[in-house]
């Protein structure tokens, strides 16, 4: 075979080019030249999604496997704090939670014509006056909560911030003969409201001053802006949907949702919506301080994707160190969410990741304080996720008013004091290898990072006598019970493995340390 003359640098030039030609992008060549250290076309694992999660697979049939040259993501130290957080909080309210929706904005597209229009206006009335960023994040932060995330913007368009952008179409939905599109110039905010508080503001000041991480969570899709037709579940359609939107399909016969079509977008439109998009975001990582986590959801199409990263690299130059929650955005994601569920072994990437999940039936307000999981079941979802290598983030939301219902609150505190106890095992810890994160179905481990001691938690109560066959303790090491003073007698054997010995006085429920896991230290070197 000839030899092509081509070498291997300028090979790597003319895929760069290629690249950024498909797209259409324009990048400053010092974003692109700069920090070069990494394999470009060979992706870390750190950085690459799971082939299993949901959103990536919606999305990777147009956004590159491999960022472009150049891509930074957040640096070493902010996946570190990331992975060290263990615990949080997300918080779904917008007006959806006036409307009594317990599943966020989603009943909206069930809604009718008339019953959506009318929800359009609710913001006109809307004043929650028992809402207090101090309280809330006073709640979080004394109860173990290591940060919050906060809906800034959820699918139906609402913004619960201070948005200097405006609303140019809308849709009418009670318009006569049916819906029509409507010229309009309207932030659509919390500051057309008689609240006319900035929330985001007020939680952002209230969570820095308790130490608290914050992570926004802002939806690309827009169903209010009608400039986002017919993006993610959008209850407007239009002739070329399915270009413009890879993962869109026609409603069945018998669905509930109401769709509506209107013409394609126009070129201008298309561009008033990804400029309205983009200024939205650098809106939250400019007027807010530094924001930890960027908790981004849903997707746009092919078409918009090289203007949308662009709006990435924009965020990269505005906050380098902002984690970006991957969806919609592929590998150029520092993090991914599993959702409603926490993944039954080890997740499949060194990727970060965090689940969500909610504590009543959905994230937003549920009246049903019978519907609360209990305490019981977060400080078993944060020990089974911690003892993989995740973080765990409980769905609570607050009614209309910006009040959590007292059973949440009841709930958190008692998770909260568990955490006193117990949370020296959680926090800052780490996964052990390979498959050593558990021993059977109701034991599960941490390690502490300078793999010196592992933290061993039991979901059940072990009885007299604590067998684990994967722990070989320090010859003359300790071991200890969080919540007990004394430290246990112990002994260890090659061929059956490390047995504890459990006092007679904690066999009594009344005398145990805490109510759900119980967990020791146990000293390894």
């Amino acid at each position: 075979m000839a030899h092509s003359g081509i070498t291997k640098d300028e090979k790597i030039k003319m895929r760069r080019r290629t690249l950024l030609s498909a797209s259409g992008m324009t990048l400053a060549s010092s974003l692109l030249d700069r920090h070069l250290s990494f394999a470009a076309f060979n992706l870390p694992s750190e950085h690459r999604l799971p082939v299993t999660d949901s959103h990536y697979e919606r999305v990777k049939s147009y956004i590159e496997e491999e960022p472009v040259r150049g891509y930074r993501w957040a640096s070493e130290a902010a996946y570190e704090a990331f992975r060290d957080m263990k615990y949080g909080i997300r918080i779904h309210w917008g007006i959806y939670s006036v409307a009594g929706f317990t599943h966020e904005s989603w009943p909206y597209l069930d809604l009718t014509f008339a019953e959506r229009a009318r929800y359009n206006e609710l913001n006109k009335t809307w004043n929650p006056s028992g809402f207090d960023a101090d309280e809330w994040t006073s709640l979080f932060a004394d109860n173990g909560l290591r940060m919050f995330a906060f809906t800034t913007k959820h699918h139906e368009g609402f913004s619960m911030f201070d948005t200097k952008t405006r609303v140019r179409q809308r849709v009418r939905w009670d318009a006569p003969g049916g819906p029509a599109l409507q010229n309009c110039n309207l932030a659509y905010s919390m500051m057309e409201t008689p609240f006319r508080r900035d929330v985001v503001k007020e939680l952002c000041d209230a969570g820095r001053k308790r130490g608290l991480r914050i992570a926004l969570y802002f939806s690309h899709p827009d169903w209010y802006d009608a400039d986002f037709r017919p993006f993610a579940d959008s209850p407007i359609a239009v002739p070329s949907a399915a270009q413009l939107d890879t993962q869109w399909r026609p409603q069945p016969p018998d669905s509930t949702r109401h769709i509506w079509t209107a013409p394609d977008p126009t070129p201008d439109q298309v561009a008033r919506m990804m400029a309205r998009h983009r200024m939205q975001l650098e809106e939250l990582l400019t007027n807010y301080g530094e924001i930890h986590m960027l908790s981004l959801d849903q997707w746009l199409g092919p078409k918009v994707w090289p203007q949308l990263r662009e709006t990435i690299l924009q965020l990269r130059r505005l906050q380098p160190d902002v984690m970006l929650r991957a969806r919609g955005i592929g590998n150029y994601g520092d993090y991914y969410t599993p959702e409603g569920f926490v993944p039954g072994s080890k997740s499949n990437t060194n990727m970060p990741w965090m689940v969500i999940y909610p504590l009543a039936h959905g994230f937003s307000f549920d009246p049903e304080g019978a519907n609360y999981k209990g305490a019981g079941w977060i400080v078993k979802n944060i020990v089974d996720t911690a003892a993989k290598g995740g973080s765990f983030q409980v769905g609570v939301g607050p009614d209309g008013s910006g009040r959590f219902h007292p059973m949440a609150i009841e709930q958190l505190k008692q998770a909260g004091a568990w955490l006193r106890v117990c949370g020296d095992g959680i926090y800052a810890s780490r996964a052990r290898e390979d498959d050593l994160w558990r021993d059977g179905d109701a034991i599960r481990f941490t390690r502490a990072k300078d793999n010196r001691t592992v933290y061993c938690f039991a979901l059940q109560w072990p009885g007299k006598t604590l067998a684990l066959a994967s722990v070989r303790p320090a010859p003359a090491g300790r071991i200890r019970m969080f919540g007990y003073p004394e430290p246990m007698k112990w002994s260890y054997d090659s061929s059956t493995g490390l047995r504890i010995e459990i006092p007679e006085s904690l066999q009594a429920e009344s005398r145990r340390p805490n109510d759900y896991a119980w967990g020791w230290t146990i000293q390894t070197q």
